[in-house]
């Protein structure tokens, strides 16, 4: 583990364990906005595409969704290392509720896709704030990587729940009212976190306060221009030039080579570079953005196969899709049981490889005869394999990265782990588009299980020593 830099002083801190219980607690309820936000719909909307007369722009919800987030989190990430993050946490709940509510209104495909969007960008200020807020309450790894157990824990079982209380509703009040249930949850999320999050702010200077709008803009380009580049190529555009996809390519990769002296010269860059110079980093963050592509192919996709290939109900896919996202914690908890414990914990994202390439591998053979014990393990070890990664990526960056900058060294893992499920999820459209959703979906799986063994790979080489 690399030296730390000094902590510099915070204002609010909690010191009691009654207060720091109190505080997770309203941050784990932040996170259960963040998955019903992500998870909820994924067994809705094959009704809600045909009902809009949209299966041509499905790829498009998930995609424009991802797209915000990415576009989202580094900037939040860093404005919230220098401003504090629970505004940004309780206005982040605010965006997607009104995201939310707007999306149950939409008439068109298009329009749910803009409110997804909305949706995204919220999704990206909260992601980049409540997994960076408990290294301001635990400076400790070992001592955090438990209490972060606790947010893997509410993640996984609301997006456990997210799916089949998605499809329930659907089934019985209509696709719109699903979405409903995010700014209900909300109203409890704000009153948790207000009432009991502390109001923690890092103490700048007025120099170390300015915004680097320029780098904010060409980062967003950096980001968000690429990938909507890809879209367009893979998965058509209604008419739209194959020279706008290129320009929004060739615009993103300008923008990035541009950034660079940008945040050289910046007083306090957006995107400080030297978060990405150490190799564990790089590796990490390589890592992180094959997972997510693996992750949200699995949670975007599968209930699409179960229902429109094996013609299980929206309920029964969710159920379905169940012990996947609640084996993560699972996973997880074993995860921070054995973290202090390795001299090498980097062993532990090897396993997390190894498990969910075994339930990818065992997807593959998903057919009308599968009994349902076959699926339900294949999706069990795939979220008890997760558990063991998600954590981890996040954990690690904060690890190697200066207290001073560990919300903008955790926004750039979940940044990498966005990108990769925006190009997921748009490569498999690509192959659903090209072919069918059983063959699509069957060759997106092998992939899957090839860049698990990539993700294995990268583990090995990463070094990090439990001190």
């Amino acid at each position: 583990m690399s030296s730390q830099q000094p902590t510099p002083p915070v204002q609010g801190s909690a010191h009691t364990r009654r207060e720091l219980l109190l505080a997770m607690t309203g941050l784990a309820s932040t996170v259960v906005i963040a998955a019903f936000d992500s998870t909820i719909v994924s067994t809705t909307l094959p009704r809600v595409a045909q009902a809009l007369d949209g299966m041509g722009l499905y790829a498009w919800v998930g995609t424009g969704y991802f797209l915000a987030s990415a576009v989202a989190i580094l900037i939040f990430g860093r404005l919230g290392d220098l401003f504090g993050r629970k505004s940004l946490m309780l206005a982040s709940i605010a965006i997607i509720s009104v995201g939310a509510g707007l999306a149950a209104l939409s008439q068109t495909m298009s329009q749910l896709i803009a409110f997804r969007v909305l949706q995204g960008i919220g999704n990206g200020m909260m992601t980049a704030t409540a997994f960076a807020a408990p290294a301001d309450l635990f400076p400790d790894p070992k001592r955090r990587v438990r209490w972060m157990a606790m947010l893997s824990a509410s993640f996984a079982v609301a997006s456990g729940v997210g799916p089949v209380l998605g499809g329930a509703v659907t089934q019985a009040l209509g696709w719109r009212a699903a979405f409903l249930v995010t700014p209900i949850t909300g109203i409890i999320a704000l009153y948790l976190l207000k009432r009991h999050f502390p109001d923690i702010r890092p103490e700048h200077d007025a120099r170390q306060r300015t915004i680097d709008w320029a780098g904010a803009a060409l980062l967003t380009l950096a980001v968000g221009a690429p990938l909507a580049g890809l879209e367009l190529l893979v998965a058509g555009a209604g008419g739209i030039p194959v020279g706008w996809a290129i320009a929004l390519l060739l615009a993103g990769f300008a923008s990035a080579l541009l950034l660079i002296p940008v945040e050289r010269r910046a007083a306090t860059p957006i995107f400080p570079l030297h978060i990405l110079r150490p190799r564990q980093s790089q590796l990490l963050n390589l890592a992180g953005m094959l997972t997510g592509a693996v992750m949200f192919i699995l949670i975007f996709y599968i209930p699409l196969l179960l229902q429109d290939v094996l013609g299980y109900s929206p309920t029964h896919a969710g159920l379905l899709m169940t012990p996947m996202v609640a084996c993560m914690p699972l996973g997880s908890i074993v995860n921070g049981r054995a973290f202090p414990r390795l001299a090498a914990p980097q062993r532990l994202m090897m396993v997390g490889s190894a498990l969910l390439a075994a339930g990818c591998g065992m997807a593959i053979a998903f057919s009308a005869s599968s009994p349902t014990w076959w699926v339900l393990l294949a999706l069990s070890l795939a979220g008890f394999g997760l558990g063991f990664l998600l954590p981890n990526f996040t954990l690690f960056m904060q690890m190697q990265s200066p207290r001073q900058d560990v919300g903008v060294a955790s926004a750039l893992i979940q940044t990498t782990r966005a990108l990769g499920s925006a190009v997921g999820t748009a490569l498999v459209g690509m192959a659903i588009a090209h072919g069918s959703i059983s063959v699509g979906l069957r060759i997106s799986l092998v992939v899957c299980v090839a860049l698990c063994g990539a993700v294995a790979w990268l583990a090995s080489k990463i070094q990090m020593k439990n001190t």
